[in-house]
């Protein structure tokens, strides 16, 4: 059998359904494979948004998702891709071609050295030499993805190499138990969980997967003991729940940060220093902090924890949940009324209405909209993702998706796009800004072509939101921020979507729930008014300092 089928088979034994991209002539024996084998091929318009689909299968499914594109180009343009699967902790294969590494071709014409270019931002990244040993590559490249942590890999296919004539070999795949936590490193995690006067639980990226939600909910039911979130640890508890604080959508100052400061031991779950600090450690505060993740803490001028449970993180919190016994000493008086405190300033918040829409009147109204538990919210990135994941209650463990590692624009609306094939039955919206959806905007055209249903929230400010927020923050003049902005109803119709725009102060929760209903592909331009940014991120976080 040809080199190429035998990587398709090999492929398919992964469970794999979907390959992104988009490929090149190098890649047309391994494409024919592909025609031919049980796995869809979903054709892209930029390889970034491929990969950016790829990592949003990896990060719902647990199995790497899987991209392609060509050489040189097409192989550059995965960069970003990689780095937001590497760092996001989402298992995804990156398949690049090559020229015939046998004999020259075409002399050194697109060639770079793709192999070495994607090894600081993977985990694995190899050239495959020769056809039989691909059942080994590949077995190695899923395995080295979906391990904790999880992250990029990389293949690169030679032309030659992939018409070579091999015999069929599928390798067994076993599973693998994950490692769980040393009995003392728990007890002594239990001992100061129950010495302490007012501990809380930080739930964070990396307990956003396997089955950390249950014993997550079971220990806080148990303990009693209040929880909080990073942005991408939101709804791993429903966080309609009553000890629920809310997320460190900011680093520092913010209310959230008055209740870890008050705290004097916080259980960190899931956290690594690859996704934005939730809090900054001081080395002069007396708080202590225990670590629970998967593996052992980077250390950093502002993590450095006292303690370290390594392991399954389900495992760990249940082996804890099953030892620890809430303590009458505990406090959280002033904990929960911090809580009360926001809650009251939030609702304040909502019952202003304005036109354009203030940030907090927009996630009022998108969260009354998406009222269903398995709704899904995407988040490019900009200004809006502080306010939405401040202020949006999640219900469901990834129900709300967002990039808080690599950060990068121009994500949401490939990710969602990947969420719909993934989850046809499901309600799916992308919030983007429209800096970040001009990143991407292209890919309008693939959910037309396979007929999504999907609604994406256009949020129009013409400017870089979150930049002249730092702006304002430093005191520092309004400049080099601004842009022009297509139509964006006939920029969706020109590529066969439904354009749309809020032109009232009560339109978008209509707009939204008449997009569902229609179905296809529904764009809808929200005018937006950050003026908030100043008011409530900058001036009233100086006024919580005094609390």
């Amino acid at each position: 059998m040809k080199a190429s089928d035998l990587f398709v088979k090999a492929l398919e034994n992964e469970g794999v359904e979907y390959i992104f991209g988009i490929p090149g002539e190098e890649n047309l024996h391994l494409l024919e494979s592909i025609r031919k084998s049980s796995i869809k091929f979903i054709v892209t318009r930029h390889e970034q948004a491929a990969g950016f689909m790829a990592a949003t299968i990896g990060r719902l499914t647990g199995k790497a998702g899987v991209c392609l594109s060509t050489l040189g180009p097409g192989s550059t343009n995965f960069v970003t891709a990689v780095a937001y699967a590497q760092l996001g902790g989402m298992p995804a294969l990156f398949i690049t071609g090559q020229k015939p590494v046998l004999q020259s071709k075409q002399g050194q014409f697109q060639i770079i050295d793709t192999v070495k270019m994607m090894h600081p931002i993977t985990k694995y990244s190899r050239q495959i030499i020769h056809g039989q040993s691909i059942p080994y590559r590949v077995r190695e490249a899923f395995r080295t993805a979906e391990e904790e942590r999880p992250g990029a890999v990389h293949l690169e296919l030679p032309e030659d190499i992939a018409e070579q004539e091999v015999h069929e070999e599928i390798l067994q795949i076993a599973k693998v138990r994950r490692p769980i936590a040393e009995e003392k490193a728990i007890a002594q995690a239990v001992e100061m969980i129950q010495n302490a006067k007012s501990p809380l639980l930080l739930i964070a990226s990396g307990a956003n997967r396997k089955r950390a939600s249950n014993m997550l909910l079971q220990f806080v039911e148990k303990t009693g003991i209040p929880f909080l979130t990073t942005q991408m640890g939101k709804g791993v508890i429903n966080e309609r729940h009553e000890l629920y604080l809310g997320t460190a959508a900011l680093s520092t100052d913010d209310y959230i940060h008055h209740a870890i400061n008050r705290s004097d031991l916080i259980i960190n779950v899931g956290h690594d220093t690859i996704e934005k600090p939730p809090f900054i450690m001081k080395h002069d505060q007396q708080k202590k902090v225990i670590h629970i993740n998967f593996s052992p803490a980077t250390f950093d001028p502002v993590y450095f924890p006292h303690h370290e449970v390594i392991g399954d993180i389900a495992n760990a919190v249940w082996q804890i949940t099953e030892k620890v016994k809430p303590q009458k000493s505990w406090n959280f008086e002033y904990i929960m009324g911090l809580k009360r405190l926001f809650k009251n300033h939030l609702e304040e918040r909502f019952l202003r209405k304005t036109f354009p829409y203030n940030p907090s009147q927009l996630v009022e109204e998108v969260r009354q909209t998406l009222g269903k538990e398995d709704d899904m919210l995407f988040l490019d990135n900009g200004m809006y993702k502080i306010w939405v994941t401040r202020n949006y209650p999640v219900y469901a463990p990834n129900t709300l998706l967002l990039d808080n590692a690599l950060a990068t624009m121009g994500s949401g609306l490939p990710s969602a796009i990947a969420a719909k094939i993934l989850h046809p039955e499901r309600r799916i919206v992308a919030m983007c800004g429209d800096g970040g959806f001009m990143m991407s905007s292209q890919e309008l055209e693939t959910a037309v072509r396979l007929k999504l249903d999907i609604v994406i929230l256009l949020l129009r400010d013409n400017g870089y939101g979150m930049i002249k927020w730092k702006q304002q923050a430093m005191d520092l003049p309004d400049f080099a921020l601004d842009f022009g902005n297509p139509d964006f109803v006939k920029f969706a119709e020109s590529f066969g979507a439904h354009g749309k725009r809020v032109e009232t102060i009560d339109g978008l929760g209509k707009i939204m729930k008449d997009s569902f209903e229609q179905k296809g592909v529904h764009l809808i331009d929200v005018p937006i008014d950050y003026e908030d940014n100043k008011l409530v991120l900058i001036d009233e976080l100086k006024k919580l300092a005094s609390i």
